[in-house]
């Protein structure tokens, strides 16, 4: 059945506007796809004011995920701020880490979102490790300067 059809068989009060049909309740967050979760952090990371954002696509180069979210923080504190606001604006969102490593004395830390991991470095660090480079037959999806 179509879309069109299906809408057209929908009440009146249970179509939106626009035409669609009307959710009761958003996407559950394990039924999220991974490239919106994703994109998301990334979102997130800007609101934290995390510099040179860059979201990797590692699809079919590893099974450890899909995504690599990758971000700078200039200091401990920044850090903490950038991990913090991720991991509680999506446990709102009801969707949760399965793990978390580093500290920010570390001057990295690791979120571990199952398909998307998130790695905030101060830029040494980064620099040092070159996960970017590492993974260099990785797609860039997106850059935040």
């Amino acid at each position: 059945m179509t879309d069109a059809a299906a809408s057209s068989r929908m009440p009146a009060s249970a179509r939106q506007p626009d035409g669609l049909p009307h959710r009761e309740k958003p996407i559950p967050a394990a039924d999220r796809p991974a490239l919106d979760i994703a994109r998301r952090i990334v979102e997130l990371a800007e609101d934290k004011k995390a510099a040179d954002i860059v979201l990797l696509d590692l699809g079919g180069l590893t099974t450890v995920a899909d995504y690599f979210v990758i971000c700078s923080g200039g200091s401990e504190r920044q850090i903490d701020a950038i991990t913090d606001g991720i991991v509680e604006s999506l446990r709102a969102e009801d969707l949760r880490p399965i793990g978390r490593e580093g500290v920010a004395a570390s001057h990295w830390m690791l979120l571990d979102f199952g398909s998307v991991i998130v790695h905030v470095f101060t830029p040494p660090e980064r620099d040092c490790y070159a996960l970017e480079k590492h993974w260099s037959e990785a797609r860039t999806i997106l850059r935040v300067q």
